[in-house]
């Protein structure tokens, strides 16, 4: 399997570094971020190379994470797309893009890693 890259961003830091240990002892390069912000800075640069998206919904500034999403689909049709949230569940089927994921929080590394998008 080829090294995958995957752009997580969450803006609660010890949940980050929790979220980013986990995919990086799976085997993935991860590009974290706090903001979401910088995370749609890094999906639109021209040397981004993500190959996935893992990000939170609500962000304390703008845009959310379901923005985030739309950003990068609009980038890649088939980026895939994990969303990550204790409180965005519900808005799921109506605001995340299709052929997503959703896992809430709180949830195991184990299903952080199997939701995971892989090259293959």
């Amino acid at each position: 399997m080829e090294t995958v890259t995957i752009l997580l961003a969450d803006d609660e830091a010890m949940l980050l570094l929790d979220f980013e240990n986990a995919l990086t002892d799976a085997g993935f390069l991860v590009r974290a971020v706090t903001s979401s912000g910088k995370a749609v800075e890094i999906l639109k640069s021209p040397n981004s190379a993500s190959y996935g998206v893992v990000t939170d919904i609500r962000f304390g500034e703008l845009p959310h994470g379901w923005e985030v999403a739309r950003i990068a689909r609009e980038i890649d049709p088939d980026m895939p797309i994990v969303y990550i949230s204790g409180h965005g569940a519900a808005d799921w089927p109506s605001r995340g893009v299709p052929n997503s994921i959703m896992i809430q929080k709180p949830f195991t590394s184990a299903q952080l890693v199997t939701a995971a998008p892989s090259s293959g």
